[in-house]
């Protein structure tokens, strides 16, 4: 098959208390994505602000906004001027003390393509978004945009399996996920690489399993717990692209980074040919799949 290549850019950043600073950075990545050639650009989770979810605090719910807001506005706007598809994660605001973490698709012309809002929402030491989110209420259903069809996720559920077929099995072009993920720095080294591995893995396997293209933008840096409960979180980093047989095609470190790279998009259909493996799925036997354990 001839090939049908995107170009893709992946912003990975530390974030600040200061939203104007997290939003200057966020905008000279996508313009340098935008320079080298991207027309996908994809921003970590919550990027607008520091990760608050480190610790529990009622005045927190001040930093959600409505769809369409601020955000929106000036993601489309961005998208617009730059001739780009742009992926940006916010907290929203659906309705009073009803709240999501929620990715948004701005098309070329800046027009909203679509919203996604994460549906697994973990409560984890340092982590505890059961407070902040309801769990999303719109499916796994890819975004359709100019560039392909995007099938979006956010963070925890990177570690689902369930979450990355349905969006295949709905026709995803590409699995794309903005993510805040870091480790305990009181964690002893080889547990930390352990856990690293472990999502590098989990997430490379979502591009084996289904032949898709994965993008993986992750944050960076250290952010205190301001209730200091906790020592706080390291966010690791290393965002990249993996092709349909969970090949690197881009990797960063620990630093921020820009990253742009090639994804020949008519891959998947030639992988999938090699390995059948939604021809072959026993979907007449996957029944107990819906319930919780099989005591």
């Amino acid at each position: 098959m001839s090939s049908k290549t995107l170009r893709v850019g992946l912003i990975q950043q530390p974030c600040t208390s200061d939203r104007a600073l997290n939003l200057k950075m966020s905008e000279e990545g996508v313009r340098a994505a935008a320079a080298g050639g991207a027309k996908l650009v994809l921003l970590q989770e919550l990027h607008t602000s520091l990760y608050f979810c480190q610790h529990e605090s009622t005045e927190l719910f001040d930093l959600a906004e409505p769809i369409p807001g601020p955000s929106t506005q000036w993601l489309g706007e961005l998208a617009r001027e730059l001739g780009i598809v742009l992926v940006g994660s916010l907290f929203e605001r659906r309705a009073p003390g009803l709240y999501h973490n929620t990715a948004v698709v701005l098309e070329t012309d800046g027009s909203l393509a679509g919203v996604y809002r994460k549906m697994h929402i973990p409560d984890d030491p340092g982590y505890y978004e059961k407070f902040y989110f309801t769990p999303g209420d719109l499916g796994f259903t890819p975004i359709q945009t100019s560039v392909g069809k995007l099938g979006l996720l956010v963070c925890w559920d990177q570690w689902y399996p369930e979450a990355a077929r349905l969006m295949a099995l709905a026709d995803a072009d590409l699995l794309l996920y903005p993510t805040a993920i870091g480790w305990n720095p009181q964690d002893p080294h080889a547990e930390q690489q352990r856990q690293r591995e472990a999502w590098v893995t989990i997430q490379r396997a979502h591009a084996v399993a289904n032949g898709l293209p994965v993008l993986v933008a992750n944050r960076v840096g250290f952010e205190p717990d301001p209730s200091g409960q906790l020592s706080g979180s390291q966010f690791w980093g290393h965002s990249f692209v993996a092709g349909p047989q969970g090949e690197f095609l881009a990797r960063a470190d620990e630093s921020a980074d820009v990253l742009v790279v090639d994804v020949d998009l008519a891959r998947s259909e030639n992988v999938r040919r090699w390995w059948p493996f939604l021809r072959d799925r026993r979907i007449d036997a996957y029944g107990d799949l819906v319930r919780r354990y099989r005591d």
